[in-house]
């Protein structure tokens, strides 16, 4: 479904850009080309209202303050980073990649992938081809419907842990971005499949909630508001100790998850990533070198 979404869209805007600039080159190649231009004007100027937005936030966060600097790059980088994920990977390369369940065991940990908000399995993308050369069985799942409740992703985990488990033999380990690690402690709340699972990786999962979420007109991304209803029952239905089962890694330049803090959980192995922005964190290599050896830890 989002692929469809972000395909359409997409689409649309390049045709309006391509009318654009036929309808105003013969009078001014300037004005043309600047008016096409707009739409990726506009993406930057949002993104840039994002990033200041989640300074001002951090202000009082106990996570060390970004500079400026950082703040900067950081928004360059997920510029590029977004455009990406979501111009291509998504909408036209989600299926690219197949999931690997090898027909036998290769003495491996698997690997279940979730997304998050406004994502799918295209995400991953760039991670297929290092869990398949150390030998990880791998499944990414699409979490939908795309803005419904967060509860309701807990069966397409669940299925997708017992696939990685046949193939294995062994608990698997989630690796979850933003959304996707509040719908792996749902599907633990859901299922108590505590057991189930040796390891959640979480990065950049609005753990208490996100200033943004108070935006939102989505059932999950009002689910994810700051210190917000959802997040504040998800976290007093957990048992103790639950937390020990989580990675959580989290950054001072997370432009859509903010206060930084609000990203790791408490009781949790929780893990500061300096001057990483969001979608980006998904594919830092610092991030992603971190994560392999925490699968490959037994």
């Amino acid at each position: 479904m989002i692929a469809r979404w972000q395909k359409a869209i997409l689409i649309f805007v390049l045709l309006a850009m391509a009318a654009w600039l036929a309808w105003q080159w013969p009078q001014s190649p300037v004005a043309a080309v600047l008016g096409a231009l707009v739409p990726l004007c506009v993406f930057w100027c949002v993104m840039a209202v994002e990033f200041g937005l989640m300074h001002a936030a951090n202000r009082k966060d106990p996570a060390p303050r970004a500079r400026w600097g950082q703040v900067v790059a950081a928004w360059w980088a997920e510029v590029w980073v977004a455009l990406a994920v979501f111009c291509w990977r998504q909408p036209f390369r989600h299926q690219a990649v197949p999931d690997w369940l090898p027909p036998e065991p290769t003495g491996e940990r698997g690997v279940v992938l979730v997304h998050g908000f406004m994502c799918n399995r295209g995400l991953w993308l760039p991670w297929h081809a290092p869990l398949r050369a150390a030998g990880h069985a791998h499944v990414a799942v699409n979490l939908e419907p795309v803005m419904g409740s967060i509860d309701t992703y807990a069966d397409i985990i669940e299925k997708a842990v017992q696939q990685v488990t046949a193939a294995t033999g062994q608990p698997p380990v989630l690796v979850c971005h933003s959304m996707g690690g509040l719908a792996a402690r749902a599907w633990l709340r859901a299922h108590q499949a505590d057991a189930r699972v040796h390891r959640i990786l979480t990065l950049g999962t609005p753990h208490g909630g996100t200033w943004l979420g108070r935006f939102s007109r989505a059932v999950n991304g009002r689910q994810m508001s700051l210190a917000g209803d959802w997040v504040v029952a998800l976290q007093r239905a957990e048992p103790a100790g639950r937390a020990a089962l989580f990675t959580c890694w989290y950054s001072n330049c997370d432009n859509i998850v903010f206060p930084a803090s609000t990203a790791a959980l408490p009781g949790a192995d929780n893990r500061f990533v300096d001057g990483v922005a969001h979608v980006e964190m998904a594919f830092d290599p610092q991030v992603m070198r971190a994560c392999l050896a925490e699968i490959r830890r037994g």
